[in-house]
């Protein structure tokens, strides 16, 4: 995985509510096992109408916005547990997701693939959403190390939380498979220890 250690980006706004793993990735798209090319398929039934052609409302859809932090409302990420939802947001080029709160697997899942969810408050969530509408080139600030979410133009910054290990291994582009190898040492020592007992 990339190492996360602070990004700054301009943001997507998706206020939509109760936003679905179905809805990130429509189960139809399922049928890959490797991470890549799953972002092409994101939100694909709303950024796409039946003929295929791009669903011109959608947020995705629309240049004015663009960056790596996803905004989007209350409970993203309900639904199924499937891995997929968090490749399709990666894959497609976010690194952090914004919500108020978020499903326990998704979030899960969302991390152990390199993607940050934030959670914040319902009032904060609300001032990121106002500052995008007021101007869509607006640069956010997300700071693993101090787990912090701000947006500087208006002085305004918010903690968030995160499992230290978790956290430890994002700063370092570690996967749970990285953290062991990079334990090497202290395992090889450690079993020596225990061949001369």
């Amino acid at each position: 995985m990339e190492k996360f250690q602070i990004l700054r980006s301009t943001a997507v706004p998706l206020p939509a509510e109760d936003v679905d793993t179905d809805q990130i990735i429509p189960a139809r798209f399922l049928k890959a096992t490797t991470r890549e090319g799953f972002g092409e398929n994101l939100f694909r039934d709303w950024r796409y109408q039946a003929n295929g052609a791009p669903q011109p409302d959608f947020v995705l859809n629309n240049p004015i916005y663009g960056g790596a932090i996803l905004v989007a409302g209350k409970n993203f990420g309900c639904g199924s547990s499937r891995e997929h939802a968090a490749w399709a947001l990666y894959d497609y080029g976010f690194r952090v997701v914004v919500s108020s709160f978020y499903a326990d697997i998704f979030r899960g899942n969302a991390i152990n693939n390199g993607l940050l969810p934030v959670e914040v408050s319902d009032a904060f969530l609300n001032q990121i959403f106002e500052t995008i509408e007021a101007d869509p080139n607006t640069q956010f600030e997300v700071d693993l190390a101090q787990q912090t979410f701000g947006i500087p133009a208006k002085g305004l910054s918010a903690r968030f939380e995160i499992d230290p290990y978790k956290k430890m291994c994002l700063l370092n582009g570690y996967d749970d498979i990285d953290y062991l190898l990079s334990l090497k040492t202290e395992i090889a020592a450690f079993e020596k220890q225990r061949e001369s007992v």
